[in-house]
């Protein structure tokens, strides 16, 4: 039987580092700085429209994209498929996907893409579809999922929590459809959700719903808003019990993971979540500390990160953990 395998990663995030002081005094903002380097982890980050740069989610998907297509070392014009997670698109209409598939073949093509929004969950639900895809269509040869976030374009100003938390980035990798007896591949996800939490966080204003008019600029409804608290603990309580569906779905052993990787939101909850579950700290890859919290492109970012610094080696199990507003979770199983 056929399956994906992951076999080009890559990166991108806008611009220079801001630092959490710099960017507190560009925008006259206060924030407990210890708290956020010490407990969320977060030290610096990369703002396109804090540096003045005109780039967005589109630009950044595709610079990611191109960058995990020369890492696979393929010729852009065989990739099958585009998919891109995100829940910041930089339009409603067109799609993300599309754009990064004429920017990189430039040109009509028998190429599959579409956008997928699952929240900060978006990556690996769209790396868990494309590798199920792949493995039932012999045409698929290629396939690059993208994890894309631009939320600071959304955070309105003098929103310090915002500042303090979000950032743009973009990671991506290359699919490629393999045989069953390739040691490397997809192993399977699990997917999760609770729609009854849609009204926490979220960009409400700008769909149908709720179209953009000078009344709701002027009250303030629009953009990044936090309607209701996100419930402290609720990774912690979460994770532990995923990661125990995941490898008993896929069986294996928690102990035999090689490698694990959760959206990085927080350090205190990843370094938490690694002591329930037994595994060393050395098993886990953390980049929120350079790039703060990228949503959909955090995991894949982390997993770039920790291919390229020879944390993964041919054969490690890895395990891919996020959870996002609204509330969207999955998970994913891979042999590297």
């Amino acid at each position: 039987m056929a399956k994906a395998k992951i076999i080009g990663t890559g990166s991108y995030a806008p611009g220079t580092p801001i630092g959490n002081e710099e960017m507190f005094k560009m925008l006259n903002i206060e924030f407990d700085i210890a708290k956020l380097e010490q407990k969320i982890g977060i030290k610096q980050r990369h703002m396109a429209k804090l540096r003045g740069i005109e780039e967005y989610t589109t630009d950044f998907a595709t610079k990611a994209a191109e960058a995990a297509i020369a890492n696979a070392g393929i010729d852009p014009m065989a990739v099958n498929l585009f998919i891109v997670g995100t829940d910041t698109p930089q339009h409603l209409s067109p799609g993300s996907a599309v754009m990064v598939q004429g920017r990189i073949q430039g040109k009509e093509m028998l190429t599959g893409c579409f956008d997928l929004n699952a929240s900060c969950a978006g990556f690996n639900t769209a790396l868990d579809a494309a590798c199920k895809m792949m493995a039932s269509d012999p045409g698929l040869q290629y396939a690059v999922v993208v994890g894309v976030y631009n939320m600071p374009a959304f955070i309105k100003p003098g929103d310090a929590f915002g500042h303090a938390i979000f950032s743009d980035g973009a990671g991506a990798v290359v699919l490629q459809r393999t045989e069953d007896d390739d040691i490397s591949g997809y192993v399977g996800g699990q997917l999760m959700s609770d729609g009854t939490q849609w009204d926490y966080i979220g960009i409400y204003a700008g769909g149908a719903k709720y179209p953009i008019t000078h009344e709701r600029l002027d009250s303030g409804e629009y953009g990044l808003q936090n309607l209701k608290p996100l419930p402290g603990d609720r990774n912690v309580k979460l994770w532990p019990s995923l990661v125990e569906q995941l490898t008993k779905k896929c069986n294996v052993a928690i102990g035999d993971i090689d490698h694990i990787i959760f959206t990085q939101i927080n350090k205190t909850v990843i370094e938490t979540v690694m002591g329930i579950l037994g595994l060393p700290l050395e098993k886990t890859t953390m980049i929120m500390d350079r790039y703060g919290y990228t949503g959909s492109g955090c995991i894949p970012m982390a997993l770039h990160e920790a291919a390229t610094t020879g944390k993964l080696k041919r054969g490690d199990k890895v395990a891919l953990i996020a959870s996002g507003a609204g509330f969207f979770v999955a998970s994913s199983l891979l042999t590297w």
